[in-house]
């Protein structure tokens, strides 16, 4: 006897079964967890370097160029991103996801000092790295304000109600 007799010839139990069938999915489809956002934890390091009283042309030609040269020979460099403004330089380094940060972290070190002999003479405070999630960024800032209700009241509306 297959399948298609078995249904055939028993109808009630073959509806009692897709009944079970769909209960059972339904229930497990409820309890599944929901992310809006997948946790995923890019391997990044962002290097910081001041030049107080420089300009940003300056900036970006002087300090970030030369550390950029020294960051393309890291292996496992993905992306390099870098903004340059009145005496700051931020370049942003993002690896595979397969590399260790902490090995990364060794290697961005490393460039760093091989650039220093390029950067200039004036730069007492050598540039800094730290090691950064892009996850963790807020996705939007919202500012809350009442003409009519204490500003106690709105920071109790945005934590319950909002921010919830």
């Amino acid at each position: 006897m297959n399948l298609g007799e078995l249904c055939i010839k028993r109808p009630v139990m073959t509806t009692l079964v897709m009944f079970a069938i769909v209960l059972f999915g339904a229930i497990g489809y409820k309890q599944l967890p929901i992310s809006n956002l997948p946790n995923v934890d890019f391997p990044t390091i962002q290097v910081n370097s001041t030049l107080p009283g420089t300009s940003a042309e300056t900036m970006a030609s002087a300090v970030s160029i030369p550390l950029e040269k020294q960051f393309t020979t890291i292996s496992g460099l993905t992306q390099m991103t870098s903004a340059s403004s009145l005496g700051q330089s931020q370049i942003t380094l993002q690896f595979d996801n397969s590399r260790n940060i902490d090995g990364a972290a060794l290697d961005v070190q490393a460039a760093i000092s091989a650039a220093s002999k390029q950067l200039p003479p004036q730069m007492t405070i050598p540039p800094t790295f730290s090691k950064v999630n892009p996850a963790s960024q807020p996705v939007i800032y919202l500012a809350v304000s009442s003409p009519n209700l204490p500003l106690y009241q709105v920071d109790y509306y945005a934590e319950t109600v909002i921010a919830q």
